[in-house]
């Protein structure tokens, strides 16, 4: 779909950033992750990866010229999508300090994607530093890089696995996690990659089921638009993954499959999430993106 040119993008807005607990800052220079020599494995660099395009959007390091070139097109068709990456890492920042603020210690964290600013574990053991998180990610980059960033934390492990394949994650998983006790499960930006013949839904309830009640499952997913379709498609055009976008009412039915009642303030906008600083600055945030997000409790 192209621009409508009776209707021109807006005007491109200013960089801003985000520190680990998702406080805007709009002055300062982006945070990197400064991972160092790590040797990563034969990949093919040649397609586009949603990981390594996600990276670029937040200003890290680890991409490719056929990620950079993907995001770029889509950067033409929606000016703001380095916002939707901030605002969105942003809110996971915010979404785990809200969990360790109210007790829970365990947090599962699938389809991490490449280390960056506000990693989980970092926000969860500022709170709590005894909090234990396994990453899950199938991309063999990603897993490298993470364990390399995780060497020497016992508390924290990364897996690599397929959300697809619910029942080993949290079997794997199991091997740091205590069960028996509650766990946050994190699909922050990940279930726009399942389409719905591979039941998305059938998914969030396999990994919550056995949970106990008090867990928790955080989603946040790019929403249907004149804007995101349009660059959607472009974004992922002969990318390794494919996107999904739905609509609020589609990505709310993913809590009610995995028997989860929202907590305040409920499924919006991410920049609307328990914004902690500058309301004024989270809805105009939210006025330009399509991307929700929210918390699920796990009561019985």
């Amino acid at each position: 779909m192209a621009q409508d040119r009776a209707n021109p993008a807006p005007p491109k807005r200013p960089e801003v950033d985000a520190d680990l607990l998702g406080h805007r800052r709009p002055t300062e220079p982006a945070a990197r992750y400064e991972s160092g020599p790590v040797a990563t494995p034969d990949l093919n660099w040649h397609e586009p990866n949603m990981a390594r395009m996600y990276s670029y959007l937040l200003g890290g390091k680890e991409y490719s010229p056929a990620d950079r070139r993907a995001a770029e097109e889509a950067l033409k068709l929606n000016p703001d999508g380095r916002l939707y990456a901030r605002a969105n890492r942003a809110f996971l920042g915010r979404a785990v300090r809200f969990l360790a603020e109210h007790g829970v210690r365990q947090f599962l964290d699938i389809g991490t994607g490449l280390p960056n600013m506000g990693n989980v574990h970092e926000v969860a053991q500022s709170v709590r530093p005894n909090a234990r998180t396994v990453y899950v990610d199938r991309d063999p980059m990603v897993a490298t890089h993470g364990r390399a960033l995780l060497a020497t934390d016992a508390n924290t492990r990364m897996l690599e696995l397929d959300l697809r394949n619910p029942g080993l994650i949290l079997s794997r998983a199991g091997e740091l996690l205590d069960f028996d006790q509650p766990v946050a499960i994190l699909l922050v930006a990940i279930l726009h990659f399942i389409p719905d013949e591979e039941g998305p839904e059938g998914i969030v309830w396999d990994l919550m089921r056995f949970l106990e009640p008090g867990s928790h499952l955080v989603i946040s997913h790019v929403l249907a638009s004149e804007r995101t379709i349009p660059a959607a498609a472009a974004a992922y055009q002969g990318a390794t993954t494919q996107v999904v976008l739905r609509s609020q009412a589609e990505v709310g039915e993913l809590f009610s499959a995995a028997g989860t009642e929202l907590v305040a303030p409920g499924l919006v906008r991410v920049p609307l999430w328990r914004p902690e600083l500058n309301e004024g600055l989270a809805r105009d945030d939210a006025a330009v993106v399509d991307l929700v997000g929210g918390i699920g409790r796990k009561e019985r």
